[in-house]
């Protein structure tokens, strides 16, 4: 370990500015009146998403007990609109186990909000203007989004139909234009997971497609990505969820929230099975967040955005690090 392991990762020059953004961010929601929240970073709960693995925690005292760090504050934050709380947001602190990258780490800043108030289209123009707002605390002018749907973009840069074609075809198509990026292992890992190999076409082709087209928003994900989102109803084939991209860089995460609680069980139960067949550790459903949408969630909207990648994405730079003042690792902690 060098002697200098003890020095923070960021300069003063881009914490000033990343106080500037902090700033920005609860600038451009007092202006719309929305109620800043708090809730755990200890839950009872693991996420259920296959992609997602959380941070285990165990208390000790009379009663050991096993929790869990959150990997976002959503469930809470239904649970407070299903007990009547108004538009809300919130900044703070989530947790994800593995990530790590010039993009990701194990603990990172997320701000997260719903707005009952908006509609679904309105809501990705919500969304996209916070981007912007903190963007120009950071001294970059951004035009508004290009709009394009997950199928579009595929078929553009990948020249798949990300809605019909089947997996053995898109297999075929990601080993044509991958090359020998795509070695033996990866592929035999992907298997016949027709989504998994959607997402190696959006991480290898897409993404690296839109680094010059400044900011997206991709809308419109195959109804088998709909995670917590409701289906469009004229095309169940598609759910309306969207992502924001700037520079080619993933910034956020929003959904048409699901308020349906029969599915939400359903989709529980398919992340399981997906969890089993990935080796992976199953996970109880959060039966605190199905009582709320029981009782009821209001028809909202609902999106997160990484606060750390924004301001990288912002600043040009190369590494999520550069914006953080310490991050776990082997040279710090």
């Amino acid at each position: 370990m060098s002697g200098d392991h003890w020095r923070p990762l960021a300069g003063p020059g881009v914490l000033r500015q990343r106080a500037q953004a902090l700033a920005a961010a609860r600038a451009f929601f007092a202006a719309r009146g929305l109620l800043e929240v708090e809730t755990p970073a200890l839950v009872s709960h693991a996420v259920s998403d296959p992609q997602l693995a959380n941070i285990r925690v165990s208390l000790g005292g009379p009663a050991t007990r096993e929790l869990f760090l959150h990997t976002s504050p959503e469930y809470h934050m239904k649970r407070l609109l299903a007990a009547g709380a108004p538009d809300i947001w919130q900044i703070g602190k989530v947790f994800r186990d593995g990530e790590s990258g010039a993009r990701h780490l194990p603990e990172f800043t997320l701000v997260e909000w719903y707005r009952r108030s908006v509609d679904y289209a309105g809501f990705i123009a919500e969304a996209a203007d916070f981007v912007r707002s903190v963007a120009a605390a950071l001294g970059r002018t951004l035009p508004a989004p290009v709009m394009d749907s997950y199928a579009g973009l595929l078929q553009e840069f990948a020249g798949i139909d990300a809605l019909e074609a089947p997996v053995a075809a898109i297999r075929v198509r990601a080993q044509a234009l991958l090359g020998v990026q795509l070695d033996a292992g990866l592929a035999q890992g992907l298997g016949d997971d027709r989504d998994a190999w959607l997402d190696l076409l959006v991480v290898a082709v897409v993404e690296p497609a839109l680094r010059g087209r400044g900011l997206v928003v991709v809308d419109r994900f195959p109804a088998s990505q709909a995670a917590l989102a409701r289906l469009v109803p004229d095309d169940v084939r598609v759910a309306r969820r969207f992502e924001i991209y700037l520079d080619g860089i993933e910034l956020a995460n929003g959904y048409h929230e699901l308020g349906d609680v029969a599915e939400q069980r359903r989709r529980f139960t398919l992340d399981r099975e997906r969890r089993r067949q990935l080796g992976r550790p199953d996970t109880a459903p959060d039966e605190a967040l199905l009582a709320a949408l029981a009782v009821g969630l209001p028809d909202c909207c609902g999106v997160a955005v990484g606060f750390d990648r924004l301001l990288m994405a912002g600043l040009g730079l190369d590494s999520i690090r550069q914006v953080v003042a310490f991050a776990p690792g082997p040279d710090q902690d």
